[in-house]
């Protein structure tokens, strides 16, 4: 897994990256990095519409995981500059 690190991803979203939570809405409600759109890794196929491919994405999930499965979806679908954060704690 090709996981970037905290203080990149801080300064790729500082730089107007979009943050993408994709883990479940329940976990997102329970805690959430602010600004983070919610897309969970089982909804991205039938809402990748929703994700700009112009934008930097920075994904992230609980352990990494699902952004690393979504990460490969999303450059599968032709966006370049995907990022993944990999665990929401990475983020503190």
């Amino acid at each position: 897994m090709n996981f970037i690190d905290p203080q990149t991803a801080r300064q790729l979203v500082d730089e107007g990256a979009l943050l993408v939570d994709v883990r479940t809405p329940q976990e997102y409600n329970e805690h959430h990095i602010p600004g983070a759109l919610n897309l969970p890794l089982q909804e991205l196929e039938a809402r990748t519409d929703e994700l700009p491919k112009d934008r930097t994405l920075v994904l992230y999930c609980r352990s990494g995981n699902r952004s690393s499965m979504a990460r490969r979806y999303l450059l599968s679908r032709g966006y370049d500059e995907v990022h993944d954060l990999g665990a929401i704690t990475s983020w503190r």
